[in-house]
């Protein structure tokens, strides 16, 4: 009997045992990418100063508010926010989202293996393309995860999201990519293209990496929609890889410059070629569209691959690419399809400025009161909608201005675009114009 107790037992431990598995065996190629990756996930949390002017005894607007308003200093609160990053190089650069670090005056990381906070300054932030830059300020050799590349992305291909939302351990989520370059408006006349997959992001990991199954980092997650079932988005790793310098150089991404006036294909274009594109109208000063040798009427269709239908996303894509940057443009001239390479140049303020004088006919001065017309050119649309010097610019496009470098910065996201909505102001009475007017 005791023989066959013993064989028993030699049964049942040869059945169970092989069903647990030894941890060699278990180890999936998304456990090895994931423990490659994960050091460098970190947690990033930001604290925001709000500021109050209101008294404490709440009295609204009464005569009693505007009179303890005036006694007592500024109260503030202390607001908090939370999202993911990874480490890029062992400096202890980390790569994130714009809007996780948005209006933060202090950010601290957390490392999974590490149990304290460190403080960390933001180097550079670009809000379109939602990519941050952040320093650990404390000096060492870090984990990271060097950027990999993002174009050579298989649909159906496996995709790890990684994010710290808490410091205190790791979401992971998988997926499969079910779109390369995915097309999503984030704001009126502006989009941008992600990776779509079904490893479902979060605020919390939003800002963390997206690896492939050999662990290398392809996107940063960006919680875009969050309506969205089952839906994830990532910003490739190859948009943060070309304006990666310009945030730790320059604290932004500086606009690049085409130098041409766009105009829109007919309908007869657009049924003869299938498609829709940006018409070349004209060029603006010190071209690099016209130098490198495109030609009045001719439509552009994509950049590096990428469609285009129309100025919109024609901005939207060189937003993408620093000064500096060697672009491939998709060409209709005639019955012929024409490639050309075009090298990007700075979109100074005096080229700027000679677009908005040129199309809307219009010169700036910055204010004590706010921003202000300084001229207007003879006969130009600014004169024909009735606008003088002095009047008032409060919006442009329905985004408020109040000085000349707020201006700048939105000028030259709208460069192109056109009519372009102005609310002045004169003698208190606000007048809604499109420039230029048909």
């Amino acid at each position: 009997m005791r023989f066959v107790r013993i064989n028993i037992l030699f049964i049942l431990l040869s059945v169970l045992l092989p069903l647990s598995g030894t941890a060699a065996e278990r180890e999936t190629p998304v456990v090895k990418a994931v423990a490659r990756a994960r050091r460098a996930v970190v947690n990033i949390r930001t604290e925001q100063i709000v500021r109050r002017s209101s008294s404490p005894f709440g009295f609204g607007d009464s005569l009693f508010e505007q009179f303890f308003r005036e006694l007592l200093p500024p109260s503030s609160m202390t607001s908090q926010s939370l999202g993911s990053g990874v480490i890029i190089d062992a400096q202890g650069h980390v790569l994130t989202n714009a809007h996780v670090i948005a209006k933060a005056s202090k950010i601290f990381v957390a490392l999974p293996d590490r149990s304290e906070e460190i403080e960390a300054r933001l180097v550079g932030a670009d809000e379109r393309l939602d990519l941050a830059v952040l320093q650990i300020r404390q000096k060492g050799r870090w984990p990271y995860l060097s950027p990999a590349r993002s174009d050579d992305l298989m649909l159906g291909e496996t995709v790890i999201a990684i994010g710290n939302p808490l410091g205190l351990g790791h979401s992971i989520t998988t997926g499969i990519v079910s779109s390369v370059a995915r097309r999503i408006e984030l704001e009126e006349g502006f989009s941008s293209l992600f990776i779509q997959s079904d490893a479902l992001i979060n605020p919390g990991n939003s800002g963390g990496p997206l690896i492939n199954i050999n662990g290398e980092l392809i996107g940063i997650n960006t919680a875009i929609a969050r309506q969205a079932q089952g839906i994830g988005f990532s910003i490739p790793i190859n948009t943060a890889k070309r304006v990666l310098r310009e945030l730790i150089d320059y604290g932004q991404v500086r606009t690049s410059y085409l130098g041409i006036l766009p105009g829109e294909v007919g309908a007869s274009f657009v049924a003869k070629n299938g498609g829709r594109g940006v018409l070349l109208v004209d060029f603006l000063a010190e071209s690099p569209a016209r130098k490198a040798g495109l030609q009045i009427a001719d439509v552009i269709q994509a950049v590096n691959g990428i469609s285009v239908a129309d100025i919109n996303e024609l901005n939207a894509q060189l937003a993408g690419y620093p000064p500096g940057s060697k672009i491939e443009l998709l060409l209709q001239r005639g019955l012929k399809k024409l490639r050309y390479k075009v090298e990007l140049t700075l979109l100074s303020d005096a080229r700027l400025m000679a677009y908005t004088r040129r199309i809307f006919g219009l010169t700036f001065v910055e204010r004590p009161g706010g921003l202000q017309v300084a001229s207007v050119e003879n006969k130009s649309a600014a004169a024909r909608a009735g606008i003088e010097p002095g009047d008032r610019v409060v919006e442009v496009a329905r985004r408020k201005v109040g000085d000349l470098d707020g201006l700048r910065r939105l000028m030259a996201a709208l460069i192109g675009q056109e009519p372009l909505s102005f609310l002045v102001v004169r003698d208190n009475r606000g007048y809604l114009l499109q420039l230029p007017q048909d």
